[in-house]
Formats: structure tokens, sequence, C-alpha cells
């Protein structure tokens, strides 16, 4: 089962809101999903995306792959660029401990 997490419409006719969800990446775009993590209102402008972070790091870290959309949202968040940080500062501490000082 591929999992991607993906937006979900939401809301009324020309006011749109999606809640950004976890699904198989079968299911319909308004069918059945895994789990709720965040909302994004496109009309409120910069308070527009509200998320679970943890919830996208453990995703995420399991495999769940964004859509491009969910994407450049995540990167609009400061999620990815943390992300990246993080992962660039183990690999880091891991060198720095598998070399010996001479």
């Amino acid at each position: 089962m591929a999992v991607k997490i993906r937006l979900r419409r939401e809301g009324r006719k020309k006011t749109p809101m999606y809640r950004i969800v976890i699904a198989d990446s079968k299911a319909p775009r308004d069918g059945r999903f895994i789990e709720i993590i965040g909302q994004y209102q496109p009309q409120l402008g910069e308070n527009a995306i509200n998320l679970k972070h943890d919830r996208v790091e453990y995703w995420m870290n399991v495999g769940a792959l964004p859509t491009d959309t969910v994407r450049s949202l995540l990167r609009r968040a400061g999620i990815l660029k943390s992300r990246h940080e993080a992962r660039l500062a183990a690999k880091l501490q891991a060198n720095a401990v598998a070399l010996p000082e001479a």
C-alpha cells in the first residue's frame, strides 16, 4: 500500500478549504483516508496553513510521499527545511564520530 500526503477538498462553492490527509494512493480524492494532519485555507493569506508538525514528521519518516502541492505547502510552512537540517546534522555528527582523531 503506497501512502500519500495529499489534499482533500472541503468547504462551500467558491470558498475552498482543504484538509491535509494521509491516504492510500488508490483512494479517491475526497474518499477514505487514514489521518488528518492539517488544513489549508487559501483565502486566509498568511495564516492559511495549520499543521501537526510531529505527525507530518512521523509519516514522512515512515515513507509517506507528499504530492507536489502538499510539498510546496510543507516548504512554505518550513517543515521540509527543518527536516533537511536535522538529517544533515545527524549525518555530520555520525561522520565526526566515525573519523578517528590523529
